[in-house]
């Protein structure tokens, strides 16, 4: 009887030794997965005060080197709204967030625009050489300039056929506006090019012309200064319409033509109406910029400008 006693004895402490030691497991589970979770970033962003769902937006659209920096930055709720925006590049934030302050729109979308193709600086000042490598995507502008000594390759002569006289362009530009030409002679237009490369003497005589005339504002609205036009880059042409006596080209079926049409030869219109913010000129129904007919294409498509274009898709890489 005493032995069976002992043995119940035993089986029950074994029994409580075993409920002692699950407890223990359960609760070494729970503080263990505890440690888990403040280890991810859904925690360490609730504890700054981002909301569960402003959280998983930023898991979802940010890798772990851009979210950890977002941990050391003061809570905005204005970020997570941010990295849902398209043309969104994270080098660029703390900018767009100056930006909202300074702008009164409050209008996400334009404010990532105007920032990615440098807008909230003045132009002509923190300016950086054009990159050369990019060749006929390389961006010049009131941010990017060539040096006055830059002559680009592969320049030759426009054909009295297709431009007026003293034009040259590159090579390249010329075969691609010759087919352009051709087909458009077809549809019944005759689009020739009055002005292309330039040089950057030329360019500086073109834009003190300008200023003498009409003052500083107005010379940078419409025309480059020297190093910072895209003409002396040998990959842009000024159009005109043979028979527009108005001298007019934008108000001409040609320029319609053009419009809807010279993408696919490479080309674009550089200067858009109603993108004077973005690209930092009015609007120039005449200038075309050649980038070749992939890019022209996807930048019809998206229709953005090729300042846009160059910040996302060739420098955000």
């Amino acid at each position: 009887m005493a032995k069976k006693q002992k043995v119940k004895k035993s089986v029950k402490r074994g029994m409580i030794l075993i409920i002692i030691l699950v407890l223990l497991s359960i609760l070494g589970i729970k503080f263990y997965n505890e440690y888990l979770y403040k280890q991810t970033y859904e925690y360490k962003l609730l504890e700054i005060n981002y909301s569960i769902d402003e959280s998983k937006i930023l898991i979802d659209n940010l890798n772990d080197k851009e979210l950890n920096n977002i941990l050391g930055l003061v809570y905005n709720s204005n970020i997570s709204k941010l990295v849902t925006e398209k043309y969104f590049i994270f080098s660029n934030l703390e900018r767009y967030l100056d930006f909202i302050n300074k702008d009164d729109s409050k209008n996400l979308t334009k404010i990532v625009a105007m920032v990615n193709v440098n807008r909230d600086r003045e132009y002509y000042e923190d300016t950086k050489k054009a990159s050369l490598e990019d060749y006929e995507l390389m961006l010049v502008n009131k941010y990017n300039y060539l040096e006055e000594d830059y002559e680009p390759k592969a320049i030759t002569t426009i054909p009295s056929t297709y431009a007026y006289e003293g034009n040259k362009i590159n090579e390249e530009v010329l075969v691609a506006f010759r087919n352009l030409a051709e087909e458009a002679k077809i549809a019944g237009h005759t689009i020739l090019i009055n002005s292309s490369y330039r040089d950057y003497n030329s360019q500086k005589e073109v834009w003190e012309s300008r200023k003498s005339l009409y003052g500083t504002r107005q010379a940078d609205a419409y025309a480059a200064r020297a190093g910072y036009s895209e003409h002396q880059t040998g990959y842009a042409i000024d159009v005109a319409d043979f028979y527009d006596i108005n001298d007019k080209f934008g108000e001409t079926e040609s320029f319609l033509w053009m419009k809807e049409n010279c993408y696919s030869f490479g080309f674009i219109l550089r200067y858009p109406e109603d993108k004077e913010k973005i690209t930092g000129y009015s609007y120039e129904p005449w200038h075309y910029r050649y980038v070749g007919k992939e890019v022209a294409e996807k930048i019809k498509n998206l229709e953005i400008t090729f300042d846009e274009y160059y910040a996302y898709f060739i420098a955000n890489i």
